[in-house]
């Protein structure tokens, strides 16, 4: 952990992961911003129904806070497969994509979360950098897959980081879920735990690792937190809407 979560620093969690030097992710946590309410402090969406002039000064605060070594390229999330390669070009409005890589240093890459997973994918070399927004459609609908594709390269030559996301003790879903999953790998049976209201509770971290691993990518890293019980630190949709929204920056610092 870097920072504080007090009101006025920003914080950050740096991601722990055996990445080649100069790769960098990061996710922010909620603490250091001006938004108020249920959006406090530190919200970094701009759809969600907040204050549009806190939201850029939590971006800027943001950035200062992490010397960002360029604009992010923000996207128009919508829990698909679509994955967008970041040119340099940062201006414009958002791209609707799941998922964003870019091949070239100072290139800022960013997904907005509040309980799905952030997922940063790197090229051993550090050549290339992803960054995928992974909650549950997401993931059966094969968002990993199609960035694992995109950096085009063997799956031997990809690591990863599974970012904050709500755990399997928080996430209850319905039987669709799992089926959704079990049609693509009965191996994702793991996954899933009968709860006493015969509903099921979803390992986010699990199911990711496991088609991360269908890929043939192994070397994995993170986990072990949940969005949702740890209030101070993160936001929380399944906590409760309006609320705001963390982000994951990823990039390659220059020198690569």
């Amino acid at each position: 952990m870097t920072g504080g979560a007090a009101q006025g620093t920003v914080a950050f969690l740096e991601a722990d992961w055996p990445a080649p030097a100069g790769v960098r992710a990061v996710t922010t946590l909620r603490g250091g911003g001006v938004s108020r309410g249920s959006y406090a402090s530190l919200n970094l969406g701009a759809h969600v129904g907040d204050d549009p002039a806190a939201v850029a000064t939590n971006r800027e605060r943001a950035a200062r806070a992490l010397a960002l070594p360029s604009a992010p390229r923000w996207l128009a999330q919508r829990h698909g497969t679509v994955v967008h390669e970041h040119s340099g070009d940062a201006t414009g409005a958002p791209p609707e994509a799941d998922a964003a890589i870019a091949r070239a240093p100072l290139r800022v890459l960013a997904v907005l979360t509040a309980d799905c997973l952030p997922v940063a994918i790197a090229r051993r070399d550090g050549s290339a950098i992803a960054l995928a927004h992974a909650g549950w459609r997401g993931l059966a609908a094969g968002v990993l897959e199609a960035t694992c594709g995109a950096l085009g390269a063997p799956p031997a030559d990809l690591l990863a980081w599974l970012g904050p996301g709500i755990a399997a003790s928080a996430f209850e879903v319905g039987p669709e879920v799992r089926a959704a999953f079990l049609e693509w790998d009965a191996r994702a049976e793991s996954a899933f735990t009968r709860n006493p209201r015969g509903r099921w509770q979803a390992d986010l971290y699990q199911l990711a690792r496991l088609r991360l691993e269908g890929l043939g990518v192994t070397a994995v890293s993170g986990g072990g937190i949940c969005t949702y019980s740890d209030t101070e630190r993160w936001f929380s949709a399944r906590r409760g809407e309006p609320t705001g929204r963390m982000a994951t920056f990823a990039w390659i610092e220059a020198g690569r």
